[in-house]
């Protein structure tokens, strides 16, 4: 049997060691006698040619490398050199900030705010100058008076997961100060946290009051003071809890809380149930409603009787007569409003309704007996801008409140300054008091004319005419000491907001 041995290129299991196969491939192109080069020379040679490529190889890789800095070095189309230098440092410094931002917090903070150093003549007030910051358990709150004069800092945070935290400080004028006589500067202190969406929200905390068509704010509000049913019929804010729910063209919010009061006073258990719905029709019409039910702080006095009090003077025990403390009782109010601002023109109105049980000014002059408060008012408003900077306005407002003796929400004491109460009459002997026993209360009208006058982004000048007047004598004139029909009103004011 004949055997054939295999060369190293045939035998099978064995690979060409590499550089054997190198050098067969030098030796086929440069084919030298085989008595000129030795195995060791061949060895030397392929080392050699290692290096070389070795050494080609760290050649390539440094020109690229010098072409990927020349290529980030060179600048952007339509910079030179000096513009990339800048722009670089520049977004280094941008990401310091942003860094520094989030570190304090500052990440959706917003700060806003305002201020209407304000001049107001009250006829029968016999008073004319300057009012700002004047505090509210000093003063009381007045038509003249209100929310005029203020000064506002406004702070919101919003964080990553959509919740929103709003503190509104408004020193001596506030609405807790106007709720509760105090002199809170907490105007609005509220938390809104989602809850399904950002479109479904809780809310809670202290929250100004959201009825009517006229805004709190003097940047919103376009005379010095507020219509009539903004002052007598409406709350000043609510301190509960609740939701807000945005779908479509609906916004719909409704909290469950006290109303006009941080905390409910001993045997005062029941909250009030206060809602808004609004439906935005278009880009320019809409209308809202809003309402009030449940147990509010009721300040009737026309409950009385007769205690024995020691006399300091004489040392003798005499009969008077004192106010009784009345409970918190039932409150329901509705109010429906609408507005229409498309280019230079302004229009809004207003129609409230509401009661509020054994809170009338006057018992009932035969019985002695409380009685229900009941009124109900409508507000209109018109505005044109002759010019993008100065605007005309006009606001007329009228209040029903004849029933049991007259009384307003949280007006269940006659005041001769705001206008509320029965008709005076003068007796023989000179002297004032109610007319038929205070048995019918007086309806209250008011008719504003404003101008305002833009000039800039941030400030406003307001200027307004007012004349109030009533069904019969309710107004105090403070210099006579006698009870007119009418009241007439000139205010003017500075608004610089941020």
């Amino acid at each position: 049997m004949n055997t054939v041995s295999s060369s190293p290129a045939t035998r099978p299991g064995r690979a060409w060691p590499a550089a054997t196969a190198l050098a067969l491939a030098l030796a086929a192109a440069f084919p030298l006698p085989a008595a000129a080069q030795s195995n060791a020379e061949l060895l030397q040679e392929l080392k050699a040619l290692k290096a070389r490529m070795a050494e080609l190889e760290k050649k390539l890789e440094a020109q690229e490398t010098k072409q990927a800095e020349a290529a980030a070095a060179a600048p952007a189309p339509g910079m030179t050199p000096e513009q990339l230098q800048d722009f670089n440092r520049i977004a280094v410094k941008a990401e310091a900030l942003e860094d520094s931002r989030d570190m304090l917090g500052f990440k959706g903070l917003k700060i806003g705010g305002y201020m209407d150093p304000t001049w107001v003549f009250n006829q029968r007030q016999h008073r004319a100058g300057f009012q700002f910051l004047n505090p509210v358990d000093e003063g009381g709150y007045y038509y003249d008076t209100s929310y005029i004069g203020t000064v506002a800092l406004d702070f919101i945070k919003e964080t990553d997961s959509g919740a929103r935290w709003r503190l509104t400080l408004v020193p001596q004028r506030s609405t807790q100060a106007v709720s509760e006589g105090t002199s809170s500067p907490v105007q609005e202190a509220s938390v809104s946290v989602p809850i399904t969406d950002l479109q479904t929200r809780f809310i809670a905390g202290h929250i100004p009051d959201w009825s009517g068509y006229e805004m709190l704010q003097p940047t919103l509000n376009k005379f010095v003071t507020h219509n009539l049913l903004f002052d007598t019929t409406l709350p000043a804010s609510y301190t509960g809890a609740g939701f807000e729910i945005l779908r479509g063209k609906w916004l719909t919010k409704a909290v469950v809380g006290n109303m006009a009061a941080s905390r409910r006073q001993p045997n005062e258990k029941t909250p009030v149930l206060a809602y808004r719905v609004d439906y935005a029709k278009g880009e320019f019409q809409g209308f809202g409603f809003a309402g009030i039910h449940g147990r509010a702080a009721n300040f009737s006095e026309s409950a009385k009787e007769t205690v024995s009090v020691l006399n300091p003077i004489t040392g003798v025990v005499e009969s008077a007569e004192q106010p009784i403390a009345q409970r918190d009782s039932r409150v329901d109010t509705f109010e429906f409003d609408a507005y229409f601002i498309r280019g230079p023109l302004t229009l809004q109105g207003q129609l409230s309704f509401g009661r509020q049980l054994k809170a009338s000014i006057t018992p009932d002059p035969e019985t002695g007996r409380l009685r229900d408060a009941y009124w109900s008012g409508v507000s209109g408003l018109f505005a044109y801008k002759i010019e993008p900077w100065l605007e005309l306005a006009a606001r007329a407002d009228y209040i029903w409140n004849g029933k049991n003796g007259g009384g307003l929400l949280t007006y269940a004491v006659a005041d001769p300054f705001n206008g509320i109460g029965s008709a005076m009459v003068r007796g023989d002997d000179g002297t004032w008091a109610a007319a038929n026993g205070g048995a019918r209360g007086v309806d209250r009208g008011a008719l504003s004319l404003g101008l305002n006058y833009a000039f800039n982004l941030n400030t406003l000048f307001k200027f307004e005419y007012r004349y109030d007047w009533a069904s019969g004598p309710v107004f105090i004139d403070t210099k006579s000491n006698d009870y007119k029909k009418s009241n007439q009103l000139f205010g003017t004011a500075v608004v610089v907001s941020f």
